[in-house]
């Protein structure tokens, strides 16, 4: 029974596999939160195309020796701000900007890298490397977890009047490009402390996978967030675990656990609205015979 237990618990005797738990699950709470929001408004490809842009960021950033944080949030943004000074100035549809813009500035990304003699791994920035995370970068991840818990707390209701009715927002004076723009802001922020932990391609299952999954279990935007979070959570969790015992990378490894996670909760609300539409057309056709039946007898 020991040995059982420390085969068990072996994962938290190594402090890689520490730090490793510690930036995932920090990672899962914002990414939680900002889900929610992005399925909300339909920002999936938002979140996809800033993801994306950061790669340019990244490899400045490293020439200039510079944080790669600093230079994958200006990227961020830049493609943010981009996107909606097109949209604005342009015909064009917001998606269409997107799929120009982010796809434009990862392509510049790899040229950079392929031109620039650096030691970044490419397969890193793409798919994550919690387990050669360090301290910093923990602290990184915590500080960007906090502005947006805060930001949440303080200013989640304006951003839900927002995303559901821009125009209302505006009409009861809410600063709607303050609220478009902070959120921009703390999605490229959440995408940067999420590159160690998952990489710049998977961090966009971790943006839409809690909250699409909540959505499809809960009407109340209250019970949404719990349900993301606990989601995001729980399936970071066992997902860096189970990594460590069929070697396999973490990152991919949580984004299957949320396709699953998925996939299960869509089987089982289509089977529930089912059965449900069935026992309604059962009342409705059992009541249509009672009336008939009174119908009779009333000619009788």
């Amino acid at each position: 029974m020991a040995d059982f237990l420390d085969v068990l618990l072996s994962p938290f005797s190594f402090t890689f596999m520490q730090q490793a738990f510690l930036i995932v699950l920090l990672v899962a709470i914002p990414t939680a939160l900002l889900s929610c929001f992005l399925v909300l408004k339909g920002w999936s490809l938002m979140g996809d195309a800033i993801s994306h842009s950061v790669l340019p960021g990244i490899v400045i950033a490293y020439v200039l020796a510079i944080p790669f944080a600093l230079g994958a949030f200006g990227a961020g943004m830049f493609c943010a701000l981009a996107t909606g000074y097109l949209k604005e100035n342009s015909r064009i549809k917001e998606d269409t900007i997107m799929g120009v813009v982010f796809s434009s500035m990862f392509a510049f990304g790899i040229v950079l890298m392929t031109k620039v003699h650096s030691n970044i791994h490419l397969d890193h920035i793409l798919f994550g490397d919690p387990l050669g995370v360090s301290w910093r970068d923990i602290g990184e991840a915590g500080v960007i977890t906090l502005a947006v818990i805060m930001f949440a707390i303080f200013k989640g209701k304006d951003l839900l009047v927002f995303i559901f009715d821009h125009q209302h927002a505006q009409a009861i004076g809410l600063p709607t490009k303050v609220l478009h723009y902070s959120l921009l802001a703390l999605l490229s922020l959440t995408i940067v402390a999420a590159l160690k932990a998952v990489g710049m391609i998977l961090v966009i299952s971790m943006l839409i996978a809690p909250g699409a999954t909540a959505f499809m279990l809960t009407s109340r935007f209250q019970t949404m967030v719990g349900l993301a979070l606990l989601i995001s959570v729980t399936n970071a969790f066992f997902g860096m675990y189970l990594s460590f015992f069929i070697d396999s990378a973490p990152g991919p490894t949580i984004i299957l656990l949320l396709t699953i996670n998925f996939i299960g909760v869509f089987t089982y609300t289509a089977i529930k609205n089912r059965y449900i539409e069935q026992k309604n057309i059962k009342i409705t056709v059992t009541h249509d015979d009672q009336h008939a039946i009174e119908l009779i007898n009333n000619l009788t």
